[in-house]
């Protein structure tokens, strides 16, 4: 068995980004590490597999990249979130505050059926405004929410509180300024 991979050492803080006062984390050093992204996606698999999902739900963009992968290595179908306006068909759309405004997203309508079992990814999770949003869809839409499956969680900004009762798991937290 290999060593742990160091997930912290490879996100990069990026100091006001988008604005002022924002500490982004940036994932590209991961995702640089052919090694370390497929540890990430397999270590998500393994804690989302008892889950059993049938589906996962990622959000553009920084969601799509390890969630593509992650809905592969679970042998499930990917349903794409997207901003208001880029899919095309039918769609329910959710509206979620950011740190730094408001925002929305949609999915199709048809994409969640007969009380389909749907994991929840994205990259971070911060103030949980997005995570909920896609919690808010899926669940408009007649599925199961099992749990939200993240890469980072940025402690201190309550986004575990504000997705429960869901289950949640993310392979890093990190301070939310520092």
């Amino acid at each position: 068995m290999s060593d742990p991979v160091d997930y912290a050492s490879l996100i990069r803080p990026v100091p006001d980004f988008p604005e002022p006062g924002i500490l982004f984390r940036d994932i590209t050093p991961l995702l640089l590490d052919p090694a370390a992204c497929r540890s990430a996606v397999s270590d998500l698999a393994d804690w989302a597999k008892p889950l059993k999902p049938d589906l996962l739900l990622a959000a553009e963009s920084r969601g799509f990249i390890l969630g593509g992968a992650l809905a592969q290595a679970l042998d499930i179908g990917f349903i794409p979130a997207r901003k208001p306006g880029r899919l095309p068909s039918e769609t329910v759309s959710v509206e979620y505050q950011l740190e730094y405004g408001a925002d929305a997203l949609e999915v199709h309508t048809d994409s969640i059926f007969n009380g389909a079992r749907v994991l929840v990814h994205d990259d971070l999770i911060a103030t949980g405004g997005t995570a909920r949003a896609k919690i808010d869809a899926i669940e408009r839409l007649g599925g199961e929410v099992v749990g939200c499956a993240f890469l980072i969680e940025l402690e201190g900004l309550g986004g575990r509180h504000h997705i429960a009762p869901h289950e949640m798991h993310a392979l890093v937290a990190l301070p939310a300024q520092g």
